[in-house]
């Protein structure tokens, strides 16, 4: 019997009576997919269990949280984002998007599960994309902050920082457990404000060179010897 390669014309052989061809597919194709490239750049940083540390869960999801409060139709650009990294083998669909920042032990309905390594380092890329694509924005909310501050005026006063937080204190508020002790400890607006701002210096961070490393690093201080 003739076998026939994918890239030869077809040459049919007479089986039985009937026309045969047997097409061999590349053998590329049965190897394990890789991944995505723009993850290669972090470490693997791994605690004994090898999972994703509670802290780093935790402060990735908040990362996302305060993107979500800087861009109207934060989740579906992140998504978007997703695929522009070629993401799409680890973080298939919103529903698995959503699972795993739910990972998040501070959240209503969170997973019990723990997030991968691979998992957390694509929702640090996508983090991280995105905190450079809005770093004109962080820039300006954090300097009118400390104008603001410093001159002793409610940071109400500014109305693009006000919507920032507003939204931000609406978002924390609906998602987190407030029977968990760290989100009952932020019960007022001054308090989530904080948390806020400390989150849009994170982010500016994430937008220098090498932030994206240095960002990921960070979330295994004290997890990793």
């Amino acid at each position: 019997m003739r076998i026939c390669l994918a890239q030869d014309p077809p040459c049919p052989y007479s089986l039985f009576g009937m026309d045969v061809a047997v097409i061999l597919m590349p053998s590329e194709t049965l190897l394990t997919e890789s991944n995505p490239l723009i993850l290669d750049s972090l470490p693997d940083l791994s605690p004994n269990d090898g999972g994703c540390p509670r802290r780093a869960r935790l402060q990735i999801d908040l990362m996302l949280l305060a993107i979500e409060a800087l861009y109207l139709g934060g989740a579906e650009e992140m998504l978007a984002v997703s695929k522009e990294l070629e993401l799409e083998s680890i973080i298939k669909n919103r529903v698995a998007f959503w699972l795993m920042r739910n990972t998040n032990p501070l959240r209503r309905y969170t997973q019990r599960r723990s997030l991968t390594i691979v998992e957390a380092k694509a929702l640090v890329a996508i983090a991280c994309n995105m905190a450079r694509k809005l770093t004109a924005t962080i820039r300006q909310l954090l300097l009118d902050s400390q104008q603001l501050r410093s001159r002793n005026i409610p940071l109400s006063e500014n109305l693009q920082l006000a919507e920032y937080l507003e939204r931000f204190r609406a978002h924390f508020r609906s998602r987190m457990n407030p029977k968990r002790s760290l989100v009952a400890a932020y019960d007022s607006d001054d308090k989530l404000n904080e948390l806020a701002l400390n989150l849009l210096s994170k982010l500016l961070f994430c937008t220098g060179t090498a932030g994206m490393q240095r960002f990921w690093v960070s979330l295994f201080d004290g997890e990793v010897e």
